[in-house]
Order: structure tokens, then sequence, then C-alpha cells
């Protein structure tokens, strides 16, 4: 699954997408750094079955750390938008092509509003921000849209499904939206409803560690889920961890100091603890984890080769953590590993109650599961 960041210029996106990937990406403090997109993984918090076994895993992607699992998705960083982007303003929107895949929208918003809606230094209004972001993003759906109705020759649902189909919109997506309201005119209020039902948004309210936490309430009676985020604050975390420092695992509300430090270092920890004592974490994995599984409704399936041991041919144990729709099938699933084993399904058996499972049971949240095929 892919998650896309957004906002207008200079509101910390690409420190957020440094802070969830530690990926090097270009920061500094004036509008459009990012002037090409940053695709990167960053990581979704499981908790790992291996505990039931008393064993320890062996992930073949991502990482296991004390029974928590960090399974990897992609996740893209787009250009800033400024008012007008979708008549060329600023570097217009055709970066929003980058996001269209998107399962869920994470808004990074400048809770400091020290920046004005271009992204320069002055005052701000993030409630605004995100207000216009969204509408340059409903103008850019609105023209794919009105060019697929224009030329229909299907029904609309058709004629949308195939309009839209590039963006990982679905037909479920575009039936409940005409329920709501027909696409006429410049299609942006349908656009809007289509979005709010295609890809759900998270608001990132980054640089809290530098508000007065006054825009907060502010953002959250919007409707939409709102986290405080300081994502130079995460940074610094992860990487005194990589050099052995401290010991921190992403998203906790603490750290341990492991290693003698000098008083400059010690005082911006201690910053730093104060901020996590307050908000429960710097609020980057908070974001990820709310936009994978909670606006996204994805759930982690642990599919193995032996049912009795969770190992796979070569002896590893819970190797693999897929996320797959809630609702999911496990034939469903069998297609997600391999096509072949999709194909060649025969059943399925629950690793933890060793039952057959047929191929229209819905795979249950941490399931482990063997897929049986016909040779």
């Amino acid at each position: 699954m892919q998650l896309g960041l957004i906002g207008k210029p200079n509101v910390g996106k690409s420190t957020f997408f440094k802070a969830a990937t530690l990926r090097d990406v270009e920061i500094a403090n004036y509008p459009f750094t990012t002037i090409k997109p940053n695709l990167g993984v960053t990581h979704v918090r499981v908790k790992c079955p291996h505990s039931e076994l008393k064993i320890n895993c062996n992930p073949r992607r991502g990482t296991c750390i004390d029974g928590t699992r960090f399974v990897p998705i992609d996740i893209y960083d787009v250009a800033g938008l400024v008012p007008g982007a979708h008549l060329g303003k600023g570097l217009g929107n055709k970066f929003l092509d980058d996001a269209r895949r998107s399962k869920v929208l994470i808004m990074v918003v400048d809770a400091t509003a020290k920046t004005d809606k271009e992204g320069n230094e002055g005052e701000g209004n993030p409630v605004e921000d995100v207000k216009f972001v969204l509408e340059e993003f409903d103008y850019w759906s609105a023209n794919i849209i009105k060019k697929s109705i224009n030329t229909k020759t299907k029904s609309t649902a058709e004629a949308l499904e195939d309009g839209l189909s590039g963006l990982g919109i679905k037909r479920s997506h575009i039936e409940s939206a005409l329920k709501i309201k027909y696409p006429t005119g410049e299609c942006l209020e349908f656009a809007s409803i289509l979005r709010k039902i295609s890809k759900p948004l998270i608001i990132a309210a980054n640089k809290s560690d530098s508000s007065d936490g006054t825009w907060l309430n502010k953002l959250k009676e919007m409707g939409y889920p709102v986290v405080p985020t300081s994502s130079v604050y995460e940074i610094t975390l992860r990487k005194a961890s990589e050099v052995g420092l401290i010991k921190y695992i992403p998203g906790a509300s603490d750290f341990e100091i492991i290693k003698e430090i000098n008083e400059k270092q010690k005082n911006a920890l201690e910053r730093i603890r104060i901020f996590l004592k307050k908000f429960g974490s710097t609020g980057v994995q908070e974001v990820l984890d709310y936009a994978a599984f909670t606006l996204s409704k994805m759930i982690p399936a642990f599919p193995v080769e032996d049912e009795n041991k969770w190992m796979d041919g070569k002896g590893n144990i819970l190797p693999d953590c897929i996320l797959v729709e809630k609702g999911t099938t496990t034939k469903q699933l069998a297609y997600q590993i391999h096509t072949d084993i999709g194909n060649k399904f025969v059943k399925a058996i629950d690793g933890r109650t060793k039952k057959g499972l047929g191929a229209n049971h819905e795979v249950e949240e941490c399931a482990v599961i063997k897929i049986s095929t016909r040779r």
C-alpha cells in the first residue's frame, strides 16, 4: 500500500518524510524544497505472533523489535501546493499525479502558523491551509471526472471507473459518491465527495514542538483526525538510536540513554522527553499507523508453509507479514502472495486452530495461515 504526503510548501513535509524513512532528502527553510517527488519506504507497527510460540521470528522484510513487527509500506512526498495551483501557479498541480494511487493522504501543516499560503515566513492559518490544499486536489480530480463523463459511451459509473482507474479509486467508491451527488458542471462538489470516500485524510500538525497548541483544537474541529507531530524530534531520536547513544523504538513514549553523552546532548534529549510526556510520542509513527490501519482499514496476515511450526520452506519463522484490506478472503490472500498460488488454491489452514478454511473465509487480523495448493 502507499501513503501520500501533501501540503503547502515549507511546512516540513520533507522533514516528515525523512523522519518516516530515514532517507536523505533536501530539507530547507524555504518554499519548494521538493521539486521532484520523493518515493520511500516507511514502516507501520504490528503485534508479532511469534511470542505465542516463545521463539523469535525471522522477517524477510522489515524488522521485529521486542514483539513489535515493523512492516514496510510505500510513502510519497510531493511538491507543495499553493492557492491557484490548478491554474498553473507555483509548480502547478502536476505532482498530485504522483500521489494518485495513495490509499490515504497525510496532510502536513505548520502548527506554528508562521508561514503564509505560499510557504514564506509570515502570518499563517493552518485551517485555511488545509481547505485550499484539498480544494486544489479536488480541482485536479474534477478535471479528470469532467473529461470522463463528457466522453462516456457507457453508464456514468462505468465511465468514471474507466477515467479514474489510475487513481486507485474503486467502483464501490464511485457508486457510494453517486448516491450522494451526481457529477454536473465543474464536478467540484462530486470530486470532493469522492475524495473523502476514496482517499481518507489525517492531519500531521507538524512543528508542534515549537507551537503553543493554539491551532490544534481548531484543526480538530474540521472533522479530520489530527496528531501533534515533531518530525525533527523523531529524526533526532532515530539518529541517536542508530549510533548507539539511546535505545528508542519508533512510536515509543520514552527512550533510554545507554551511552555517555555531553551536556548539550543531554539538554536536547530532555526537551524531547518533555514533548513525549506531553503527547505520548513524536507523532510520526502514530500518523503512519493510524493512516494504514484505521483509515485504510488494512490488517496484517502471516502466510506460512508449515502451519505447526509457523515456518517457510527454509525454516524461517513467520518470515512474511502481508497487509490486506479487511474483508479479504483466503483465496484473495493467496493471489496476493503469488498468482500461481491463487490459481492452484485448494484450501487454507489456520495456524492456531489447525482447522481448514474455505476460499471465501475472511482473513482475521494477525492470522497465521497456510495456503494449500494442488500440484
